[in-house]
């Protein structure tokens, strides 16, 4: 049996709760081997983001190559990518290697409330990255940029999934953990699957890097031959008993990050 092997092309974050330090320790804890192509470093903790210095455009390039070349990993992660410029490098680089699977985190606003992506590169990440997606997975405030609408309650998560499903993505996973119910639902969609993903809200505000986590979680499953449904269930268990232990590692002041080795400390 080949090994699992997953890419992520995301920002470094010191903190080590979200971005590529999430992606890594994912990919890690549910027995797939990660790469990374690090698209921006940021120096950040629990509290905010102090700083973002992007990565040139011809090292974020090299890296993807030099993992594509090689290692030929089944599926891809991207996360934060900031600019327009990157998000086109990105977009060629994975048109010329095609990866069996590519799932995109629409990254915009990190859980301090800093900006990640430059309002100038939604255009491109609609025009150049969503149509390449086997998955996209935005949050609500996420999906309400992309689409400029508001988004208030289930039956607007729907109709918004099915209007980004319409930008050229194959399936969408729409997260409704902004919506104020009592429970976290998210929805599915893509040309034959219409399915809710329910489960309960644990209070804590230890919830650094819970998008990337999930994201880097289905590509995970994906990259060892689940089905997108299967890997979706798998990956939305591990993020909630991540979430529910979070409090035992109780990092930082600000908002902690997940558990991601739960099931081993």
């Amino acid at each position: 049996m080949s090994t699992a092997i997953a890419l992520t092309i995301a920002g470094s974050d010191s903190g080590g709760g979200a971005g590529i330090q999430a992606d890594l320790k994912t990919f890690s804890a549910l027995g797939v081997f990660g790469t990374s192509a690090i698209t921006a470093i940021t120096a950040q903790n629990t509290l905010a983001v102090t700083a973002i210095e992007g990565i040139s455009q011809a090292t974020i390039r090299a890296q993807i190559d030099a993992v594509f070349a090689d290692i030929r990993p089944q599926a891809v992660k991207i996360g934060m990518l900031g600019n327009a410029e990157t998000i086109n490098t990105v977009a060629e680089a994975l048109r010329e290697h095609q990866p069996k699977y590519i799932v995109l985190d629409p990254v915009m606003i990190a859980k301090s409330g800093d900006a990640l992506l430059e309002q100038s590169a939604i255009t491109a990440l609609k025009k150049q990255l969503i149509p390449l997606a086997s998955i996209i997975t935005p949050n609500i405030p996420e999906a309400a940029v992309l689409l400029k609408q508001n988004i208030d309650n289930e039956a607007d998560m729907q109709s918004a999934a099915q209007a980004l499903l319409d930008m050229g993505c194959q399936a969408v996973l729409l997260k409704g953990g902004h919506l104020k119910d009592a429970q976290s639902r998210d929805y599915l969609t893509d040309t034959l699957t219409q399915q809710w993903f329910s489960s309960e809200r644990h209070p804590t505000r230890n919830t650094h890097g819970t998008g990337c986590t999930l994201s880097a979680a289905i590509a995970a499953g994906l990259s060892k031959g689940l089905p997108l449904v299967e890997a979706i269930t798998e990956a939305k268990a591990y993020i909630d008993a991540a979430i529910r232990a979070a409090d035992s590692l109780n990092i930082g002041s600000g908002h902690g990050p997940v558990h991601h080795f739960h099931r081993w400390w």
